[in-house]
């Protein structure tokens, strides 16, 4: 029997969070972050990471666990989430995958293969020193010209993953959108519900303006100011988050904290409509529009519990203590 497995996502400060604490408590369940930033430690603000005395003892994986200078990608996600998917069955509960990475969810729920090509870094190296040279947008433009699709699901300043298209292509003549297409097009390995939460847009927008605000107020600054004088660069994979090289950006001359500030609203509200967009692609998902259950968190924990009866209550799946 498929093991059990609840996927609670969302563009970004819809509400994730809090959500998926009352689910966990709710289910007997332990989460796992799926966040390409609240995985660093020392990056707790600009990643809007969970602080400990929000967690309500409900135990959470993948969250301060590796250092800025550590590379972190899809292939390294599924490894991680899956020892922590293991810890969470042998412990009798059920694992809630709470975040709003599109492609590290759909990696882990389908188990895509990525093919690392491990040998080739002097064609890493390469396409990387041509992004320095002649920006993302000239190298995001040589992915478009043989893979429009991929180009199309990756944004250009995400130079890391578009690098690995363009190694994919190069190394197996095959477009890195058809193999994920063909990976993601296999049953799912998990008996799995999909929650996508959602909000209208203009409140959505509203509350990513307040949430930035709220960053700078808590002490952005004065944590990329700490990460700066630990001796990491703007150009530092993990630095590259939003929020960070923009208060980097800021730190180093180059634009004044007004302009960092409205920069990070701006890019964080059409992240926030990518990430809508990711979502809606994807197959078998139960979207909670909040503001149709009038924000009242009661009603809407209550709507995904009613789906997981459908799901996962198989018998042994739900016992007195909710744990399956």
């Amino acid at each position: 029997m498929k093991k059990p497995l609840i996927i609670l996502t969302g563009p970004t400060a819809v509400g994730k969070t809090k959500a998926s604490i009352g689910l966990a408590k709710a289910v007997g369940g332990e989460i796992i972050s799926a966040d390409s930033m609240q995985v660093y430690k020392h990056m707790d603000i600009g990643s809007a990471k969970i602080r400990p005395e929000k967690m309500e003892g409900v135990p959470h994986y993948l969250i301060d666990e590796l250092e800025p200078w550590e590379e972190f990608h899809v292939v390294r996600f599924q490894q991680m989430a899956k020892a922590a998917m293991e810890k969470i069955y042998q412990n009798g509960h059920i694992p809630i995958v709470v975040g709003g990475t599109g492609f590290y969810i759909q990696a882990l729920l389908y188990d895509i293969d990525f093919t690392e090509n491990d040998g080739d870094q002097a064609f890493r190296k390469r396409l990387s020193d041509y992004a320095k040279e002649h920006g993302a947008h000239a190298l995001h433009d040589r992915l478009r010209s043989v893979d429009e699709k991929a180009a199309e699901a990756i944004h250009e300043n995400n130079v890391k993953r578009v690098i690995r298209a363009l190694e994919y292509y190069e190394k197996t003549g095959e477009r890195i959108s058809e193999h994920n297409e063909r990976e993601s097009a296999k049953a799912s390995p998990y008996r799995s519900a999909y929650f996508v939460l959602n909000d209208k847009r203009e409140h959505l927008y509203e509350k990513i303006n307040l949430r930035v605000d709220d960053m700078i107020k808590e002490g952005l600054v004065e944590e990329v100011r700490a990460l700066k004088d630990k001796g990491y660069k703007a150009s530092d994979v993990a630095m590259q988050g939003l929020g960070y090289k923009e208060i980097f950006a800021y730190l180093d001359g180059v634009t004044s904290l007004e302009e960092a500030v409205y920069t990070i609203k701006r890019d964080t509200r059409h992240f926030a409509k990518r990430q809508i967009t990711w979502f809606k692609r994807e197959k078998d998902v139960i979207w909670i529009d909040k503001s149709s259950w009038g924000y009242d968190e009661e009603k809407i924990l209550g709507t995904m519990l009613k789906h997981l009866e459908g799901v996962l209550c198989y018998e042994g799946d739900f016992s007195e203590n909710r744990s399956f």
